[in-house]
């Protein structure tokens, strides 16, 4: 069986040096905001370009956070793609902001940035769009065209390494106000448990997100506003600061596969999407109109793949519970045919090319 994604062996090579890393934070016995979670933050802020970097609990509290800083009014409306993973829409809640849904393109997984305005009210305060499959929303492209008053906050928790052009770098040299990561096991830069961090290069911001994350406090027993207990613990710092380094290395076989996959599968029954030039590849996704059909077909030739994502926001039954139900037709065409291919970084060459020609066979 070709599995869809092996942390085990992507990781092999730093193995080791995992391995001791967890045992130095034992000896240490200093499990919460130990040293290694402020060189994570440092290394990771020098890797985006930006001026902070604020670790955290996962990505859904990486947006939370990042909302509940800038000091909105209760139910002050946030845009957000129809087509992104259930988080983004759940931290607009649990910040107590009103979800606005965008449909996406076309023919890539992107927020339509030509129906964002349509969208804006005198109620909008926040933008997020959301980098998704690693494939990179043009943000300045954005900027230009809504208020400066209103905030953006971009959601790379699909992106990490992935760039708008050949300089700069998403989460850092950007016009966002704020960018959100989540490090979740299977994601580009993954933890071995759940984790998050934010990037910023306005230094109020990062520190009112400092004290949320920390129950409101800056220093221990100084609580000074309202905060949650969402710090990154020691452990998973230690991880990722060794994952980190081997991220472009990774990345760019990612690259080197999506490019192969582009290439060679010719069956006219799959639908390739567009991606951004500078694109990472979190997910190599594909459309396929007969999917149940295509999904035991690949399980049958011992071929793992994903659903990202099987539903969109408005077809989630909480949204139809409590939000006036709308239909957004690109999103849900993708909903309805998407299939995630093996982009695992360590996928050998015949694995890859048997891959393919299972497809193509199809």
């Amino acid at each position: 069986m070709i599995k869809f994604y092996s942390i085990s062996k992507s990781d092999f090579k730093i193995k080791s040096k995992i391995i001791n890393s967890i045992k130095s934070v034992i000896r240490k016995n200093n499990f919460i905001l130990g040293n290694e979670v402020f060189d994570f933050e440092k290394k990771f802020s020098k890797f985006c370009n930006s001026k902070f970097a604020i670790s955290c609990s996962n990505g859904t509290d990486a947006i939370t956070l990042a909302l509940l800083s800038l000091n909105l009014k209760k139910n002050s409306e946030v845009i957000l793609p129809a087509m992104t993973y259930a988080s983004t829409f759940y931290a607009v809640i649990n910040a107590g902001l009103k979800p606005i849904l965008v449909d996406i393109n076309f023919d890539d997984p992107l927020i339509n940035i030509d129906n964002i305005k349509n969208k804006i009210t005198d109620k909008t305060r926040v933008i997020i769009p959301v980098h998704l499959y690693g494939s990179v929303v043009d943000i300045s492209s954005l900027r230009k065209r809504i208020s400066k008053k209103i905030h953006i906050i971009d959601d790379c928790s699909q992106a990490h390494g992935a760039k708008f052009n050949d300089k700069k770098m998403v989460g850092g040299e950007n016009v966002s106000d704020i960018s959100t990561f989540s490090l979740y096991p299977g994601k580009n830069l993954g933890a071995y448990g759940d984790a998050g961090v934010i990037t910023t290069n306005n230094l109020k911001l990062s520190e009112r997100i400092k004290k949320i994350r920390n129950i409101g406090a800056k220093k221990k027993f100084n609580h000074e506003t309202l905060g949650f207990n969402n710090r990154l613990d020691t452990l998973q710092a230690a991880i990722l600061i060794h994952k980190l380094g081997r991220l472009n290395e990774l990345n760019k076989n990612r690259i080197t596969i999506s490019r192969i996959y582009r290439k060679k599968i010719l069956n006219p029954k799959i639908k390739l999407m567009n991606y951004s030039k500078f694109a990472v590849f979190h997910q190599f996704v594909i459309r396929v109109k007969n999917r149940n059909n295509f999904i035991k077909y690949m399980m049958k030739n011992k071929i793992e793949i994903g659903l990202h994502y099987p539903h969109t926001i408005n077809q989630m039954k909480f949204y139809k519970k409590n939000f006036k139900n709308i239909n957004f037709p690109n999103a849900e065409i993708l909903a309805k045919e998407c299939v995630s291919l093996p982009i695992d970084p360590m996928l050998k060459k015949q694995e890859i090319n048997y891959i393919i020609k299972i497809i193509n066979k199809f």
